[in-house]
């Protein structure tokens, strides 16, 4: 007998895009949009709208898949918050995800790139990057640790990729004879990369689910904390 395929959400809020969408079954409703600010306002109901559009309540899901980072500290924040909140209320394992490895899968699949140095602005004149080999190490590219470093710090082997949002703000001075693809830390990307992190059960519970912040760690606001609680009363509804 066949498995069944997952329910699963999965959202994004690491960088100035916002990406939200879930899977049932083979049909994928997807959202993307305006993030930064505006993501700690419009994500919850997004992901209503989108499980209402899949025919799903929240405690249907196998699991909730976010971005846990690096990226953006609020957005990160916002994340891992909204997170929390809908896996207390329903009972749903979570399901953190590398910024840097949605946006290798991005490029993987937009692109062809088998062989990718991610790479998302850090703001400050620093990047976080990290490589990840989908040739040599399989569906997850491997397990490289992300760093934070300054644009002429960041080394690109030959034949391999750059992928990220930094080529604006960094122009010449990021790896200039390597090959481009813009590509950010989508929903989608995250969904494709999941059935290997399950395989792998790197589901963990609400409570042990934290941002990768690289750079330092930042306690929750006040803002945050409410976000925490707004998500666990709209998974009880």
């Amino acid at each position: 007998m066949p498995l069944a395929l997952p329910k699963l959400l999965a959202f994004d809020t690491s960088t100035e895009h916002l990406s939200v969408a879930v899977l049932h079954g083979d049909t994928l409703h997807a959202h993307s949009g305006v993030g930064g600010a505006q993501a700690s306002t419009t994500l919850l109901p997004l992901i209503q709208q989108l499980l209402g559009e899949a025919g799903l309540a929240l405690g249907e899901l196998d699991a909730i898949v976010f971005g846990r980072g690096p990226g953006s500290f609020t957005g990160l924040r916002t994340a891992c918050s909204v997170a929390q909140g809908l896996a207390f209320g329903a009972n749903v394992p979570l399901l953190p995800v590398d910024t840097l490895l949605a946006v290798a899968e991005e490029a993987r699949d937009a692109f062809g790139a088998k062989q990718v140095v991610a790479v998302l602005d850090a703001r400050m004149d620093q990047l976080y990057a990290a490589r990840y080999d989908f040739e040599a190490n399989g569906p997850l590219g491997g397990n490289d640790e992300p760093l934070l470093l300054s644009p002429e710090a960041l080394e690109v082997p030959a034949g391999w990729a750059l992928a990220g949002n930094a080529f604006a703000a960094y122009g010449p001075r990021l790896a200039p004879a390597a090959a481009r693809h813009d590509a950010l830390p989508t929903a989608t990307a995250m969904l494709r990369l999941a059935p290997a992190l399950l395989a792998a059960e790197r589901t963990v519970p609400a409570a042990q689910a934290w941002p990768l912040y690289v750079r330092d760690k930042v306690a929750q606001t006040t803002e945050e904390r409410a976000a925490i609680k707004a998500a666990a009363a709209a998974a009880a509804n």
